[in-house]
């Protein structure tokens, strides 16, 4: 039995792989930001160790680490694109935490397991599908600290870190309001703006990005991995528009509501000026194509006979969630 430090429990994806890893048998510690309503963690309280501490405080930190010797470290947690903090913050609790278990890690010989983001390479990757080799693109505040957060970690391998980077896209699943909810609510009151263009997209099913965070806990890697997690196959943004409005209308979603390319070219100009990182991103991810090389993940995932994902039909789940089920 490993003793384990796992990050970002209150959120999406800390949560589900939190579910998938308390069954392995191991002691689990998890840091909670002080004040953090108990609601957010009330089905865990009784399997974690909790330790309430700020990602942001990093002589609290420090503190934290000093005291205990933790096989594992699974560092998810993070403050995201889009929150109203103070880029201070935004530093110490993406990066400046990130550094500390990174030295932690470095000291005691402890495993760390990141969770990036496949935003490293930009909103819209300069190159398509965006790969291991691909440029690095800090167009906004996020991506940049994300990218920084790898540059750590890879200058730290150097050193003999062990260490593995997990990049997911963006994640669907039950429980998440994010972009794919938001897509399947504006397709419910036909308010999506689909655009005349074929563009494609990489969305990444929640169970996807659960089983490569398992798989780095069981399984010994060669130091420095780091892998792109999305579903098999991107999957065109008007397939997916028209597959979600078959689920919840019976039909095809009106194609006579799409928008010519110039009105997003308008908006995303208009986000840019008003300097709105969030508005960026939501005008880019309907207008341009993304998506990534996740062949690596595949061939693990193979290896352990795990099933593919697609987003047809596993966009349901958002669906079902969206329809209350």
């Amino acid at each position: 039995m490993a003793k384990l430090l796992i990050t970002g429990i209150t959120g999406f994806i800390g949560r589900e792989v939190l579910k998938e890893l308390l069954p392995l048998g191991h002691e689990i510690w998890a840091l909670i930001r002080p004040g953090t309503a108990i609601s957010r963690y009330q089905a865990f309280k009784d399997d974690i160790k909790p330790a309430y501490i700020d990602l942001a405080d990093i002589q609290g930190l420090k503190a934290f680490l000093a005291q205990h010797s933790f096989d594992i470290i699974v560092h998810i947690g993070a403050l995201r694109g889009g929150r109203k903090e103070n880029r201070k913050k935004y530093y110490q609790s993406n990066v400046g935490s990130t550094q500390q278990f990174v030295d932690y890690s470095l000291k005691k010989g402890t495993k760390l397991i990141f969770c990036s983001s496949v935003g490293v390479f930009g909103a819209i990757p300069s190159e398509l599908p965006a790969n291991a080799q691909s440029s690095k693109n800090p167009d906004n505040y996020y991506h940049y600290t994300k990218i920084e957060c790898e540059k750590i970690i890879g200058k730290a391998v150097l050193h003999g870190l062990k260490a593995m980077i997990i990049r997911p896209s963006i994640t669907y699943g039950r429980g998440d309001k994010g972009f794919p909810y938001q897509l399947v609510k504006l397709v419910a009151g036909y308010r999506f703006p689909l655009i005349k263009k074929q563009i494609w997209i990489h969305l990444c099913h929640i169970d996807a990005l659960v089983a490569a965070f398992v798989w780095a806990v069981k399984n010994d890697f060669s130091s420095g991995l780091s892998i792109n997690v999305a579903d098999r196959e991107p999957v065109r943004l008007s397939a997916l528009v028209d597959f979600i409005s078959r689920q919840l209308h019976q039909r095809n979603y009106p194609h006579w509501l799409s928008l010519d390319r110039h009105f997003f070219a308008l908006g995303e100009a208009v986000a840019r000026f008003i300097k709105n990182e969030l508005f960026i991103s939501r005008f880019e991810l309907i207008s341009k194509s993304w998506f990534y090389d996740v062949q690596t993940y595949y061939k693990l995932m193979e290896a352990e006979g795990k099933q593919s994902h697609y987003t047809i039909p596993g966009i349901q789940l958002v669906i079902d969630y969206y329809k209350g089920k």
